[in-house]
């Protein structure tokens, strides 16, 4: 059994999907703040990046400088077998314990969300 991922884990592994060929450490910071609708620290994304890849959920690899860049390499990530497996033994295990509980819970209703927050990113 893989690990389960917390929520912030997840966020960052479906950023890297979602991004494909394109997942580089300020596009992965954006995606997830949009994803989870909310200011996000670039610290807190490139410490799970680390982690995860230290998990070997993820690999990066160095691409070369670009004058825009004024010569400095990009690093770009992309999701391994192992971090796929976690991501669906994750989803499998919340929804196992979702099952028959009736939502929402108390007869709540749903959380008001704040706006998105992708100006605030960009």
């Amino acid at each position: 059994m893989a690990d389960i991922l917390g929520g912030f884990e997840q966020a960052v592994l479906l950023a890297l999907i979602k991004l494909g060929d394109k997942a580089y450490g300020r596009a992965i910071l954006k995606e997830v703040a949009v994803r989870l609708n909310r200011d996000v620290a670039a610290g807190a994304v490139y410490a799970t990046l680390d982690r995860l890849e230290a998990k070997r959920m993820i690999s990066s690899r160095l691409a070369s400088g670009t004058p825009a860049r004024g010569g400095r390499a990009r690093r770009y990530y992309k999701p391994e077998a192992a971090g796929t497996t976690a991501l669906n033994e994750t989803r499998a295990t919340l929804e196992n314990l979702w099952r028959d509980t009736v939502w929402p819970i108390g007869g709540q209703a749903c959380i008001h969300l704040p706006t998105p927050v992708l100006e605030r990113v960009l």
